[in-house]
C-alpha cells in the first residue's frame, strides 16, 4: 500500500457556541470533510447548533466569562477525545488563549489567534489606537470622565470597547445626550460613519501569508449579525472608496457569522482554516466569484426528551 492509499486520521473538532450563526457556519462547512468529526458545544441546551450533530457529539459548557470555563472545557474535550478546539464567543478567546499550555500538553489545539493579537483586536479602543495613522479609523475615545463632549460632531457612537454584535450600542444624538449618560471606561465614543457597510473575510496562512481575502457588502443587518449581502468580482477596498473614505471600524479575531457567504463564493475558510492547522497544503492563492445571500430561519424537529437529557 502506498503511501497516498493510507486513510487520513480522522480528527474530532469541538466547536463552540452552536447558538450562533458563526458556530452554525463552521459546522455547515466541516460536515462535508470525512475526515472531521464535529462535536457541538454551548452554555445553553436550547442552542440550535447542538441538533445539527448526534447526541453523543453534544455538550454543555460553561459562558466564556466564568471563571471555570477554560477548565472544564478542557475536561469535556479529554473525554470526548476532542482533538482541535474552534472557538466562535468573543468571550472564549482569552481564557482559551491563558490556557493554550494545559490544551497542548493534551493534545488538543486551538484554531485561535496569537495572544498579543487578541489583546488589540478584542479591545476596541487598543485596535483604534494601533491602527491610527496607518489606516483611516474613526475618531476614537475612552468614555471616562476625561472626555470632552462639546469637541464632537454629532451624532456619536458609544458602544463597549469589546463584545460583538449590536449589543449596548447607543446613537447619541447630541452633547447634552452624551453628557446625560453615565460615563465608564468599558466603553469607547466614536465617530459616526454613514454609508454602506463592508466586511473583509481574511485568511491566512500559518506563515502570514494572505490566501483569500474576500469583500462582502453587508446589506442587510439584524441585531448586528448580516442577514442579506453580496460578493461582487469587481468588488474591492478601492472601489468602496469611490463614494467616499472608507475607514476601518473593527477586526474580529474569529470566525464571522456570515461566513456562508464567503463559503458559497468558492473559498471555504473554515476547511482552509483547519486544513492549515493540520499541516495540509493551502492553495498559493484562493479566487472568489459573485454571489448574493438571504437568510430565513429554518426549524429543526428533535424529542422533547433529547433536551431534556442534555439540561440534566
Amino acid at each position: 500500500m502506498s503511501h497516498r492509499d493510507v486513510p487520513e486520521r480522522r480528527v474530532r473538532v469541538l466547536v463552540t457556541g452552536a447558538g450562533g450563526p458563526a458556530a452554525v457556519s463552521v459546522m455547515k462547512s466541516l460536515r462535508h470533510d470525512p475526515t472531521v468529526e464535529l462535536i457541538a458545544a454551548d452554555m445553553d441546551p436550547w442552542a440550535g447548533g447542538l441538533y445539527l450533530v448526534p447526541a453523543d457529539a453534544r455538550t454543555l459548557i460553561p459562558a466564556g466569562l466564568d471563571p471555570g470555563f477554560a477548565g472544564t472545557t478542557l475536561a469535556r474535550c479529554v473525554a470526548m477525545g476532542v482533538n482541535i478546539v474552534i472557538p466562535t464567543v468573543d468571550a472564549e478567546l482569552r481564557p482559551l488563549n491563558e490556557a493554550r499550555a494545559e490544551y497542548a500538553q493534551a493534545g488538543i489545539d486551538l484554531l485561535l489567534a496569537p495572544g498579543p493579537a487578541l489583546d488589540v483586536t478584542l479591545d476596541k479602543l487598543a485596535l483604534a489606537r494601533r491602527c491610527a495613522g496607518k489606516v483611516r479609523v474613526p475618531r476614537t475615545e475612552c468614555f471616562d470622565e476625561a472626555i470632552d463632549p462639546a469637541s464632537w460632531i454629532y451624532p456619536v457612537i458609544v458602544k463597549p470597547r469589546t463584545g460583538s454584535g449590536s449589543r449596548d450600542i447607543s446613537v447619541v444624538p447630541s452633547s447634552q445626550a452624551l453628557t446625560a449618560m453615565d460615563a465608564s471606561a468599558d466603553f469607547i465614543v466614536q465617530e459616526y460613519l454613514p454609508g454602506d457597510e463592508y466586511s473583509i473575510d481574511v485568511l491566512a496562512d500559518a506563515s502570514g501569508h494572505v490566501v483569500a481575502s474576500v469583500p462582502r457588502e453587508r446589506t442587510r443587518v439584524d441585531s448586528g449579525v448580516s442577514v442579506a449581502g453580496r460578493i461582487q468580482a469587481g468588488l474591492d477596498i478601492r472601489d468602496i472608496g469611490q463614494a467616499g473614505h472608507p475607514a476601518l471600524l473593527e477586526v474580529n479575531p474569529r470566525v464571522p457569522g456570515a461566513l456562508p457567504l464567503t463559503v458559497a463564493s468558492g473559498v471555504d475558510m473554515p476547511r482552509m482554516a483547519l486544513d492549515s492547522l493540520r499541516g495540509r497544503p493551502l492553495p498559493e492563492h484562493a479566487d472568489f466569484r459573485e454571489v448574493a445571500m438571504v437568510r430565513y430561519l429554518e426549524e429543526r424537529f428533535i424529542e422533547l426528551s433529547e433536551v431534556q437529557k442534555l439540561a440534566a
